[in-house]
């Protein structure tokens, strides 16, 4: 019985990894530049130096625990609500309504404060940290 002896030379050169690596890097490269070529074309607005000059309503809502809504800290009833935010939209069309709810709340309340602001047509945010800190 012949022991194999593994300490002779070889006299080829196995090109296939190096081949794999090349078709690696062409693919990169292929999707790449057909990424940079397709890309979107953005207009990004252009900064202004100078301050605005538009200042314009805003209405906090708030909606506490036991469900009473306060509009600027008064509390109103949610049909003196939708008058009040009504009128303040006919005085000024770009006015705007930050809505908190508490955590403690029912989160349905919240939710028919923001149906009324969409059937109003009104700008809305919602407020996710304390107001005034």
């Amino acid at each position: 019985m012949q022991v194999q002896d593994d300490a002779k030379p070889y006299d080829t050169i196995n090109v296939t990894p190096m081949l794999d690596l090349a078709y690696v890097l062409l693919v990169v490269f292929i999707l790449m530049t057909t990424a940079s070529v397709q890309g979107l074309s953005i207009s990004l607005p252009k900064p202004s130096s100078k301050p605005s000059t538009e200042h314009h309503d805003l209405k906090v809502v708030q909606v506490m625990p036991d469900g009473a809504v306060l509009l600027n800290g008064v509390g109103v009833s949610p049909k003196e609500l939708e008058t009040q935010l009504t009128q303040a939209k006919q005085r000024d069309d770009k006015m705007s309504v930050a809505i908190k709810g508490d955590a403690r709340t029912q989160y349905a309340k919240v939710v028919a404060i923001i149906d009324m602001c969409n059937r109003l047509n009104v700008s809305m945010g919602l407020v996710t940290s304390k107001i005034g800190t």
